[in-house]
């Protein structure tokens, strides 16, 4: 969309609402990388915890031949962070377009921002994480 088509399709507003409204986009662009911040802190914990005390149970495990017996361990902790990560990118993604559609009926011409894209990035990452420590990788 051209800036020309843009321009036209908010000049029934005054500058001041087009900048709240400009000011409201970019908003909820923040809100979604806080959420994207949060999900990619979990996911990496989680995975971090999981690679490191696998490692480290191994060597314990090959040095003094104790065998673990725990109810929860590095494991399912890590499957849980990772889990819970990916469940915050999903409701914030979720919440992002909620509230862009409701923005967009006041803003037809709101520009186009990949936000979007890098939760979907650091989605498909976390969910490889979570099948990798699903599978023992």
């Amino acid at each position: 969309m051209s800036n020309q088509v843009i321009i036209s399709q908010t000049e029934g507003l005054s500058l001041a609402n087009r900048l709240a409204l400009e000011r409201t986009r970019i908003a909820y662009e923040r809100t979604l990388m806080a959420w994207v911040r949060t999900g990619t802190s979990l996911i990496t914990f989680g995975f971090a915890v999981y690679k490191f005390f696998q490692l480290e149970i191994a060597a314990i495990t090959l040095r003094e031949g104790l065998v673990t017996t725990a109810m929860v361990g590095p494991r399912e902790f890590g499957l849980v962070l990772i889990g819970i990560g990916l469940l915050s990118l999903l409701i914030g993604t979720f919440e992002h377009g909620r509230d862009l559609m409701a923005l967009h009926k006041h803003y037809p011409g709101m520009p186009y921002a990949g936000t979007r894209l890098i939760a979907l990035v650091i989605g498909v990452l976390g969910l490889l994480a979570f099948l990798g420590v699903v599978y023992r990788i």
